[in-house]
């Protein structure tokens, strides 16, 4: 085994996880955290440091043999949330803030590069991916497309998401499908503007769009416990201006929908789109359809869920077997598509606020536990035949 000679402790990946946390980007500009992480891992020696996308970065760490590859992933960006927690380290960017942890996940995936260096593994290739934009579902599109990203032999991918409302450091797993397709489509009827006094001689959207809201949700089934789950949320809606002598000629509405299954949303977006066109006909409106934010269902492959298991076990940790998939959208469902992987949940604490509450913090505890879990992932995996 090689061993490296550091001097690191768990407090400097908490400090490293607080300066993150002071200092947040949002997707598609984490060119300063970029910067941070590739200062901090480079003390851990990998044998290459790729850039991948605008801001991602890739660190290989070689074996003392060839063998398998694995990739483990964690996330750069924050959310456009304004903090209102008022430690010494809270965000110094108006208006945003790590409130889904992600900053947490970089210092795990920093710590287990540490654990990498301490002792590699007899044989084969660990990559370490701190990717870009994960909250609009851009990042995980635009790593995948890099050329030096798709020249990569990889045999597993694995990530992890805290999740408050569980134990803390409980470990969440589930075989199939962990998390839902998520997509928004953004629908805008066109019609014709007219005084206000004289509506007849005008498109108004206003009908269609109330129409369009109803029919959409009339085909959602929130139930998570049945495999056609299909739940449509209204997001946001704008018709015409604030000028009250004018009749509206343009209007448009957002709904975000999921579905655990990538097929089922395919099918339901299609329907949506025939309503829209249907309604839009019907009123005598130039429809306009697109969509946004696209996140594939995350399927668990079930050997990997079963080495995250073992894993646990290993660690005397406590283990949970979800019912259902979580709810959120999460774009290493686009890893777990194209790649044998899985994705799990690490419980941040029963009282611990929800992601995306702007009184959200990550729980330092959990950078020694998701490290570990790591290690012991990839130990497990890279030493299977």
């Amino acid at each position: 085994m090689t061993f490296v000679k550091t001097r690191v402790n768990t407090t400097d990946f908490i400090n490293f996880r607080k300066l993150l946390h002071q200092f947040p980007e949002v997707s598609c500009q984490e060119y300063e955290t970029k910067k941070r992480v590739l200062h901090f891992i480079q003390q851990f020696h990998p044998d290459e440091t790729i850039e991948v996308g605008k801001t991602g970065l890739l660190f290989r760490f070689n074996g003392n043999s060839k063998g398998k590859t694995i990739l483990v992933r964690a996330e750069l960006d924050a959310l456009p949330i304004e903090e209102i927690n008022d430690f010494d380290y809270r965000s110094t960017s108006e208006g945003v803030s790590h409130k889904c942890g992600h900053d947490g996940h970089m210092a795990i995936l920093s710590r287990l590069a540490y654990l990498i260096s301490q002792n590699k593994p007899e044989k084969g290739t660990i990559y370490l991916l701190f990717q870009p934009a994960e909250e609009n579902g851009m990042g995980a599109k635009e790593v995948y497309a890099d050329e030096q990203f798709k020249n990569l032999s990889i045999d597993a991918v694995v990530s992890l998401h805290n999740v408050p409302g569980f134990p803390l450091h409980q470990i969440c797993i589930k075989k199939g499908a962990f998390t839902p397709a998520v997509r928004s489509i953004i629908v805008k009827f066109g019609g014709k503007t007219s005084h206000a006094a004289e509506p007849e001689k005008g498109l108004n959207p206003a009908s269609a769009i109330a129409d369009y809201i109803q029919q959409s949700l009339a085909i959602s089934n929130p139930a998570v416990e049945q495999d056609n789950f299909f739940l449509v949320t209204p997001i946001y809606i704008q018709m015409g201006e604030k000028s009250y002598g004018v009749s509206a000629g343009f209007g448009e509405v957002h709904l975000t929908i999921r579905s655990w299954d990538n097929q089922l949303l395919e099918k339901q977006s299609q329907k949506l789109e025939m309503i829209a066109k249907e309604i839009a006909n019907q009123y005598k409106l130039h429809p306009s359809i697109s969509y946004t934010q696209e996140f594939q269902a995350n399927m668990n492959d079930e050997n990997m869920v079963n080495i995250i298991e073992s894993s646990a076990k290993k660690l005397n940790l406590n283990i949970t077997t979800l019912p259902t998939p979580m709810k959120w959208g999460e774009d290493f469902g686009l890893f777990t598509e194209n790649y044998k992987g899985a994705m799990f949940g690490l419980g941040s604490g029963e009282k611990q606020p929800a992601l995306h509450n702007p009184d959200y913090d990550f729980p330092d505890e959990l950078i020694e536990t998701g490290s570990n879990m790591f290690h012991e992932i990839i130990s497990t995996f890279l030493d299977e035949k």
